[in-house]
């Protein structure tokens, strides 16, 4: 079965730029922001939340069948374009939901405007620097073969896609992504330098979620990447990676659903 097959499936026009996007369900706007992966592996804790939410789950320009606009080259032009997205559904409260890449990018875009965001959930980002020159915050992801890179993304590597059983569109949207993922994070390696400092600007209350097994970033990386921000809650997942909402969706749907209802 596709990932997320039950939800709805459309190209839109955002600023000439084609975008591929899902949706399921009514009320408050969720807006999810995928890994470097893409969409695999979301159908449980999302098909959940489009119980309660209208959950909008588009694909990065230059994921999946979206186009990647030649002028695009860094986090910061998908940030702005997502701007224009939340404008042109003209989308207000929004819970804003990025998980590893797109948590980064769901964070640039809270340093750039909080507007039209309710509240920000951020699980096991990228994105920032807290070591010096020489030190590797981030695991080198396109340096490992799939079973090493398994070993690091999950707490148990059973959990990771089983890609034999997937169909020659899906394979080719991975490889898509992982080419894309590569692109916009390449140089500086998975982060940009002076989005930490300004981390502070998030005004929308924030959550950071993270994988106590996360072989990629460790809990460490998370607790500054949360106290750079300034009043966001830091919860550690346990028995997780990398990709907490994959592995224990239950335990995140239940952080998640105490973050957003809260006073």
């Amino acid at each position: 079965m596709a990932a997320l097959a039950d939800f709805s499936h459309e190209i839109i026009d955002v600023g000439g730029v084609a975008l591929e996007m899902r949706s399921k369900g009514f009320g408050r706007p969720l807006v999810f922001l995928h890994s470097g992966d893409g969409i695999l592996g979301l159908d449980g804790m999302l098909g959940v939340l489009s119980e309660s939410y209208r959950v909008i789950v588009p694909s990065h320009p230059g994921f999946g069948r979206s186009d990647l606009p030649r002028a695009f080259n860094s986090v910061d032009d998908l940030a702005f374009f997502y701007l224009g997205l939340f404008d042109r559904l003209d989308l207000d409260d929004i819970l804003l939901i990025g998980a590893s890449f797109g948590g980064w990018i769901a964070a640039q875009i809270a340093v750039m405007d909080c507007s039209r965001i309710g509240r920000l959930v951020l699980i096991d980002p990228l994105g920032i620097k807290n070591g010096g020159r020489e030190a590797r915050d981030i695991a080198d992801m396109h340096a490992l073969d799939d079973e090493a890179l398994a070993a690091r993304l999950y707490s148990d590597p059973g959990h990771r896609p089983r890609y034999e059983s997937l169909g020659e569109d899906e394979l080719l949207a991975i490889a898509r992504n992982r080419e894309s993922f590569a692109y916009f994070g390449w140089r500086p390696y998975m982060h940009d330098p002076k989005l930490k400092a300004r981390l502070s600007r998030v005004k929308a209350p924030a959550l950071v979620l993270w994988g106590a097994d996360d072989g990629i970033v460790s809990p460490d990386y998370g607790r500054q990447y949360a106290e750079a921000i300034g009043g966001a809650r830091f919860e550690v997942i346990g028995g997780a990676g990398h990709l907490p909402h994959v592995e224990r969706p239950e335990a995140v749907l239940a952080e998640i659903g105490a973050f957003a209802s809260a006073a």
